[in-house]
């Protein structure tokens, strides 16, 4: 902690010499003051400056549920809302006025968070530091391992995850007390994940992957003692901690959980999950609201789906069609994980030639779709992990596939490729962060509803980029599109209206083509991370809003590749900072 204490010592000292003075005028001086709050923040998130290729603190795990450590990120927090406010607004910029409000808004959306007790829930089944460790330990994550002085990083990292474990521990153990525990089934599935990493012999840990692909080129030497390091690390820390982790999870946590399944049960719950409501959805809409906007979007789409059963003549009710689009054996063609890939890239091929009339920009960051390792693939999504600012690192689209001949090509491939990939993740979080005109917080930093709604939105460009021609692929879109639309209205469900899983299981099979297995998955991931999955459609919809407004006001004038390039030039932002400059920009062009 001693870095960061000395950061937030120099921060307090700028508060105060301000304050002194009258308000600060000046544009470098706040750039200055943007770049000091970005420098000084990752500090306090290390994780996350490997993940941008920035390889200063790849020695560093911290204790992020410790007292000391939310204190200081508090004091972090204050002291750079205090100073903000030192700064005149009105003066500044309309770049810098956009870099005002959006870190206006996370400073105190931040101190708003320090309220309620979520260290108390340290790590679930879907975020948990015990798994983003072994992405990273594997040697194909995120941490690099091309020097010795990379190696040694990690060997410093891995020692601290014993010491992370036991803050975890004690802060289960306070939620206990507090009343602010986990649903027994979310246990459940963390226990085998935790038992996952436990081997005999460190040459068949995941985190040997380092070891198994060192480069040529180190010394006899230096092989030889990080080989012999290595070992002893897995075997006295890796391998004890997981196991730690695990025994706790199943012998004395797993009897103190919730059979409920929603935040509304806990003794703070309500209020916990309003705030992430609105940290998740960047906005002020009430978890009723956002319910009953799930439930008008699940009738409009359910219409929409009918038309195209209607148009492949499939005689039978909408819930039949579903089970028929499951389970056909000809929407199941795939006979090995190499072939999904394939049939991935296809769809990125097929798509290329579009992409230049609805985007001035393409980004220079590679891209590459991977199968998800197997350590983590049973309770994984598809998901996007950005690429390094370099390039160095290329933006991955992670599949799941845990059996290749149970790939459905029903199941929206087209539309995930748009969402995860391109022109969803990969072109907003690359170009973001090849824009240095941009300060580095704005570069590197997100917000859910911007980031999500973006992805969501490009899923609706389907037909524009020569996709959505099979009409299999198009009741794929819309499925995926319900999809988060029901996610309004469970997710909201679940944790205000006690709502059980095994109802929402049923309401979101009865409502789109998805297994058993893939609606439990989707379910318990909403218990897990509340209102995460409340930003996609609550972005989407406000991008999608805006194109028509402008389009209805402009008339020949509007441009949609200028509008998109609206939309991204500025990074992520809150929703209202985003709708604010849109118009802007919108009147700008009449």
């Amino acid at each position: 902690m001693k870095r960061i204490s000395i950061a937030l010592a120099f921060m307090i000292g700028i508060a105060a010499c301000n304050t002194a003075n009258n308000k600060v005028v000046s544009n470098e001086k706040f750039d200055q003051f943007l770049e000091n709050y970005y420098q000084q923040q990752l500090k306090f998130s290390p994780l996350q400056a490997t993940a941008i290729g920035d390889d200063r603190y790849n020695d560093l795990l911290p204790n992020d549920g410790s007292l000391e450590f939310m204190k200081s990120w508090t004091a972090f927090n204050t002291a750079y809302l205090d100073s903000l406010k030192l700064y005149e607004r009105n003066s500044l910029t309309d770049d810098r006025k956009l870099s005002f409000d959006n870190l206006q808004y996370q400073l105190e959306i931040n101190l708003e968070g320090d309220k309620y007790h979520f260290e108390y829930l340290p790590f679930n089944q879907f975020e948990a530091l015990p798994l983003t460790l072994g992405q990273y330990g594997s040697g194909t994550g995120a941490q690099p391992f091309k020097t010795v002085k990379n190696y040694e990083d990690w060997l410093k990292r891995m020692s601290a995850f014993s010491v992370w474990a036991d803050t975890a521990i004690s802060n289960f153990n306070k939620g206990i007390n507090a009343g602010i525990v986990l649903p027994k089934i979310l246990v459940e599935r963390m226990i085998p994940e935790m038992q996952s990493m436990l081997v005999t012999d460190p040459k068949k840990s995941l985190f040997y992957g380092p070891i198994d692909l060192m480069p040529k080129n180190f010394s006899a030497e230096d092989k030889a003692r990080l080989t012999k390091e290595y070992e002893a690390a897995i075997t006295k820390v890796i391998v004890p901690t997981y196991k730690k982790l695990g025994d706790y999870l199943q012998k004395a946590y797993l009897p103190k959980t919730r059979t409920t399944s929603g935040f509304s049960a806990m003794t703070t719950g309500k209020e916990m999950y309003a705030y992430r409501v609105k940290s998740q959805t960047t906005t002020n809409k009430t978890p009723e609201e956002i319910y009953q906007t799930g439930l008008n979007e699940v009738a409009r789409i359910r219409k929409s789906m009918d038309s195209i059963k209607d148009v492949v003549g499939f005689k039978g009710d909408l819930k039949a069609f579903f089970e028929f689009m499951k389970e056909d054996k000809q929407f199941m063609p795939y006979k090995s994980p190499k072939e999904v890939i394939a049939a991935f890239e296809k769809i990125h091929q097929t798509m290329q030639p579009n992409l230049k009339q609805l985007f001035l920009h393409e980004p220079k960051t590679p891209f590459e779709v991977r199968q998800t390792e197997a350590f983590r693939a049973a309770s994984a999504s598809a998901e996007y992990n950005g690429g390094s600012a370099d390039g160095k690192r290329p933006g991955i689209f992670y599949v799941p596939i845990l059996d290749a001949t149970k790939f459905n090509t029903t199941s929206g491939m087209e539309s995930l490729f748009l969402h995860e990939a391109i022109p969803g993740h990969h072109y907003q979080i690359s170009l973001t962060q090849e824009n240095t005109a941009l300060p580095s917080f704005r570069r590197y930093g997100g917000h859910n509803a911007y980031v999500e709604g973006w992805a969501l939105y490009c899923e609706s460009l389907g037909k524009e980029l020569g996709l959505y021609t099979d009409p299999y692929q198009y009741m794929g879109a819309l499925g995926d599109e319900i999809h988060r639309a029901i996610r309004l209205v469970v997710d909201v469900a679940i944790h205000t209206k006690n709502m059980s899983r095994e109802e929402a299981i049923k309401y979101m099979m009865d409502n789109e083509a998805i297994s058993e297995q893939g609606a439990t998955a989707e379910i318990e991931r909403y218990m897990a991370i509340p209102g995460q999955a409340l930003g996609y459609k609550t972005g989407a919809m406000k991008i999608a809003a805006l194109r028509k407004k402008y389009e209805t006001a402009l008339g020949a004038k509007f441009n949609l590749a200028e509008f998109h390039n609206e939309v991204l030039k500025d990074g992520s932002l809150p929703l209202a900072v985003f709708e604010a400059k849109m118009d802007t920009w919108a009147a700008s062009k009449k």
